[in-house]
């Protein structure tokens, strides 16, 4: 039979007796050798290019096929599922049908980043906390701290006026404990603590204006809260690793527009004016701000007011400047922001504010409230009869007349009371007898113990009541709302 096929050819020289028929056996023509080296050839190429039909055996070094699919089978190889990693380059498309490695051999026996976290016993919210700017939050103050260096942002503490309005004058008055009013002309606006509120909070405070007044070029009406210096002192101001901070607040009002604030130092030689905008009239919305650490000036760290913090309701040209940067020039608002006591009637609400160490703004720190009242307390201390004839000290009758109250504070005020305050109560020596009222309740010579943590009141009676040397009682004289308050405000 004629051998046309490298691979029908024969391992023994002797029975290769013809290259497609050319014969080349013992003693052939010369010419049959001339013609058969070429058809030799002519073979070769036809089997290099595949055209022949013929193949390199696997024993040959070859594949033993003529396409990729027989040759991955012959040489065991399967499919791409099959192979090591290592030796498999995909640089294109999809690899569909692998197994998952289970977790015993080293795997995370899913497919997704979520199935392998729920497999390793790692999933977010279960097993482990992901990263949040709530924890970061937290780690700023929060869990390990004071996180917002705002007392009573949720106007929940109103100690001296119990919901009741308060009108403004030309000096700083407090509404909701922490916070202040002030403006350079008296009655143009009221303040009070209001249950008008967003989701989450029972209490904000509202501003109502008077009047339609028009502000003076270095005018200026403001809602503000000093901050001591104590609780501020991380920040780092003033120095060349000042830390940012991040205001926020809830706010409404039946006015819209570009609105205005700044913040100060205790010497009011530096300012930031911020901006923000209220978008929809009598609407809440939430507002944050990101202020960057002022590097110079002067910023106490002591029991002195730290930072100054003020909202404006109405500021005149001179006292207004660009927002966005700090600066020497005595600012209250941001240039063409809003007026609020220029539209008689109008109102401002505010609420969860929050001044936090840091660039971005986190859910707001609510603290329990016999928290946020001692915090208050350490401001203003307000103690209450409560009932008709509660009592609020004992005390020793100095004269008749003079009995002298010693009262142990439940906290420790900022620094020595600055003044007392008063209503509704007065002095009995003898328990069922009448009440004697007050002339006057003062400090008794501060050598006798008056400081942050006790004080001594001199009780000055109308008339006369007990024996000198004796004790007397300081209490409520027919009346629930009796009080004692001492002022430690910044």
């Amino acid at each position: 039979m004629p051998k046309t096929k490298i691979s029908e050819f024969d391992t023994n020289p002797d029975n290769n007796t013809d290259i497609n028929s050319i014969n080349i056996a013992e003693g052939c023509a010369p010419s049959g050798i001339n013609n058969a080296i070429r058809q030799l050839m002519a073979d070769l190429k036809d089997w290099y290019v595949g055209t022949s039909g013929d193949y390199l055996a696997v024993g040959g070094g070859g594949t033993g096929a003529t396409t990729a699919s027989g040759a991955r089978t012959n040489l065991g190889l399967g499919t791409i599922a099959t192979q090591n990693s290592n030796n498999v380059t995909v640089t294109g498309g999809s690899i569909v049908g692998i197994t998952d490695l289970a977790v015993a051999d080293g795997g995370t026996g899913a497919s997704s980043a979520a199935d392998a976290r729920t497999n390793l016993g790692l999933a977010i919210g279960t097993n482990v906390q992901a990263y949040s700017a709530e924890l970061q939050g937290a780690t700023q103050g929060g869990i390990n701290g004071m996180k917002n260096r705002i007392i009573n942002g949720a106007m929940m503490i109103d100690q001296r006026n119990a919901g009741a309005s308060v009108t403004n004058t030309t000096s700083v008055l407090y509404t909701v404990d922490r916070f202040g009013i002030v403006g350079s002309q008296a009655s143009k606006f009221t303040a009070q603590q209001s249950t008008i509120a967003p989701t989450g909070f029972i209490n904000s405070l509202a501003i109502t204006s008077s009047s339609a007044y028009t502000v003076g070029a270095s005018e200026d009406f403001t809602v503000r809260q000093p901050i001591e210096g104590l609780n501020v002192a991380d920040l780092g101001w003033g120095t060349a690793s000042a830390s940012p901070v991040t205001l926020s607040f809830w706010v409404r009002s039946s006015l819209t527009g570009t609105f205005g604030g700044s913040i100060s130092n205790s010497a009011q030689d530096r300012f930031y004016v911020f901006s923000y905008t209220i978008s929809a009239a009598n609407t809440w919305e939430y507002k944050t701000i990101t202020i960057a650490g002022d590097t110079t000036g002067t910023w106490l760290t002591t029991n002195g007011i730290g930072i100054r913090l003020f909202w404006s309701l109405g500021a005149g040209s001179t006292v207004s400047g660009t927002a966005g940067s700090w600066g020497t020039t005595f600012f209250r608002s941001a240039t063409g922001a809003t007026s609020v006591v220029g539209t008689n009637g109008a109102t401002f609400y505010i609420t969860g504010v929050q001044l936090e160490k840091g660039s971005t703004a986190t859910s707001f720190d609510y603290r329990p409230y016999g928290t946020e009242l001692a915090l208050c307390q350490r401001y203003y201390y307000r103690a209450i009869t409560g009932t008709l004839f509660n009592q609020l000290a004992f005390c020793n009758v100095r004269t008749t007349t003079s009995h002298y109250a010693f009262m142990q504070l439940p906290v420790t005020l900022r620094a020595n009371p600055s003044s007392v305050d008063y209503g509704s109560i007065g002095v009995i020596a003898t328990w069922g007898a009448a009440v004697t009222g007050l002339n006057s309740l003062t400090f008794a010579d501060a050598s006798y113990g008056t400081g942050t943590t006790q004080v001594l009141l001199n009780a000055v009676t109308s008339s006369a009541v007990g024996t000198v040397g004796q004790v007397s009682m300081l209490l409520g004289n027919n009346s629930t709302t009796g009080f004692v308050a001492l002022n430690a405000e910044l």
